[in-house]
């Protein structure tokens, strides 16, 4: 006999289940399938329902929306489901596990946002509902029109008068310098004109010709000649 051989045979062999054990263990296999079927059976019966209800709400055009019971996660997985198939939306409410449901909405009536928010605070969506809902947007509307109005009004008068009032008054300018009378002089002088610019317009009259401009460019760089002559000698 190989080492190996003897190696097993020394080792204690696994005990041996009873018939009483394996009896017991099939039949909680047993079990377990048959729930595993029950459960199924519940799925497949409530997917009937679901597509039965919402082919009902297909059909009927005074219609634009069903609500459904409250459900835990798997059934509302299965409405969720029968509704994107049938081309419809489902949106869920409430609070997980205590009363989350699922309203199944026509895609060219899906709901307001007053419903949402009706249905997020725990209320019933019904015509009383909204219309109290529209009560209190309304009211809530000309306080934010005037709020908005003021905004607007305090804006434009900041901005008249940004544009009215002078950022420095010129003739201020020359009042340290050479007093109130010349002051005003001078910015008298000086009033912008649009063909110069706000310099006298006197200086800026020429009423020479250019051959007469050009002789006496020439007659003064004649005169300077003479003069650095006479300096050199």
């Amino acid at each position: 006999m190989d080492l190996l051989g003897s190696i097993l045979n020394s080792m204690d062999k696994p005990p041996v289940k009873d018939k009483k054990e394996r009896e017991l263990m099939q039949k909680h296999k047993k079990n377990f399938e048959i729930i595993q079927n029950h459960e199924r059976e519940k799925l497949n019966h409530f997917r009937k329902y679901c597509e039965e209800r919402i082919g009902r709400l297909i059909k009927d055009p005074n219609r634009n929306f069903m609500e459904f019971q409250p459900l835990d996660k798997v059934y509302r997985t299965v409405v969720h489901d029968v509704a994107e198939i049938a081309g419809l939306v489902g949106m869920s409410f409430g609070i997980e596990g205590e009363d989350r449901y699922i309203v199944v909405y026509k895609k060219d009536h899906l709901p307001c946002e007053d419903e949402i928010q009706a249905r997020k605070n725990g209320e019933i969506w019904n015509e009383e509902t909204a219309k109290e809902y529209a009560r209190k947007r309304n009211e809530r509307i000309p306080v934010e029109e005037v709020e908005q109005k003021g905004d607007r009004e305090n804006s434009m008068d900041k901005e008249t008068k940004q544009k009215i009032t002078p950022q420095k008054n010129y003739k201020d300018k020359y009042v340290h310098l050479v007093g109130s009378t010349s002051a005003l002089e001078a910015a008298r002088k000086t009033e912008s004109k649009q063909s110069y610019g706000c310099v006298p317009s006197a200086n800026k009259k020429d009423i020479r010709s250019i051959e007469q401009t050009m002789n006496d460019i020439q007659a003064k760089k004649k005169l300077k000649t003479t003069h650095n002559s006479y300096d050199a000698h």
